[in-house]
């Protein structure tokens, strides 16, 4: 059985199994009450594809800043780092994202959920962005530094020609599974009446009872989104491999 026909027989299982248990729905599935909410659920998943980049960038900003600390020279900030890491590993989102939003922001005055929200997205990745950073940079080998060193190199010409190139190269993979991450992430916005895609489908189903094919279609939709970025992840691991 060569690969491609194990992939199609693949997703016919999935597929079957998807198609039993809608007719195991006591309800009959449609997705045709879901309609007049079309423009609400449209806006739903815009929303969630931009503070999803919006989120990525600001954990990337962060997650370099926190990369300096702790590669940094003061023990102070070495300490800081690692124990921001540790609290952040310790906190499941949802609860980052309700602590921020109620107890972080009112306490410097802000009640801004939906910015709240995001600031939260944005701690919640950055130790994850800063250990991509650190897996990026310690692949620049110290046998590298000395040819640098070597043949002359300029602060430029290292990062330019050298350092740089092999940075992007380890960086993209795993910053695009962060992407995938932070899109799944951002359904917990919920809690705040953010309108990302969870929360739209959650509104229209309030009003149409279709719980069954809000929630199926709630799955295909982040599917729709994610699975692209998983391919392309996979693309760049095997082109950048060569």
């Amino acid at each position: 059985m060569n690969k491609l026909l194990s992939y199609i027989l693949a997703i016919l299982t999935i597929t079957a199994f998807v198609v039993f248990v809608i007719l195991q729905q006591s309800s009959s599935f449609s997705f045709a009450s879901f309609v007049p909410y079309q423009d609400m659920i449209s806006e739903g998943i815009r929303n969630t594809i931009i503070v999803s980049i919006l989120s990525l960038l600001g954990s990337l900003v962060l997650g370099f800043v926190f990369y300096l600390f702790s590669i940094s020279k003061f023990k102070y900030l070495n300490a800081l780092t690692d124990v921001f890491t540790e609290i952040i590993y310790g906190t499941p989102l949802l609860v980052l994202i309700v602590i921020t939003a109620f107890v972080i922001g009112p306490a410097f005055g802000t009640y801004n959920r939906n910015a709240l929200g995001f600031t939260a997205l944005v701690i919640y990745m950055t130790p994850y962005m800063k250990n991509v950073y650190k897996s990026a940079f310690s692949s620049i080998s110290r046998d590298q530094y000395m040819t640098m060193d070597l043949f002359g190199f300029t602060p430029y010409q290292r990062y330019r020609y050298i350092i740089i190139p092999q940075v992007i190269r380890i960086l993209m993979p795993p910053m695009m599974n962060n992407f995938s991450l932070i899109i799944k992430g951002s359904a917990l916005l919920n809690v705040l009446s953010f309108n990302e895609l969870y929360y739209a489908i959650r509104v229209a189903q309030s009003q149409t009872f279709a719980f069954v094919p809000g929630y199926i279609m709630m799955w295909i939709l982040y599917l729709i989104i994610t699975i692209p970025l998983s391919q392309a992840t996979k693309y760049i691991e095997r082109k950048w491999a060569l």
